[in-house]
């Protein structure tokens, strides 16, 4: 299972699936992170964390665990 964290920098990928529960799952979906949503992986951290990608037309910074939580392709 590849997940948003894996993704390289400058790759697109496209969502699958949100893993999580609750109110973090919700967070993400709000953020315009949802199933089919395509994603640019713009810059990624030295240390991997956090990754900052466009979604939407949009920027967003993502921490790593919530980047787990996003599996793509």
């Amino acid at each position: 299972m590849a997940t948003l964290k894996d993704a390289k920098c400058g790759e697109t990928v496209t969502v699958l699936k949100l893993h999580g529960e609750g109110a973090v799952k919700r967070r993400i979906m709000d953020m315009g992170i949802t199933k089919n949503t395509s994603v640019y992986v713009r810059k990624v951290a030295p240390l991997g964390d956090p990754v900052e990608v466009t979604v939407r037309g949009y920027e967003l910074s993502l921490r790593k665990a919530d980047a787990e939580m996003i599996e793509v392709k």
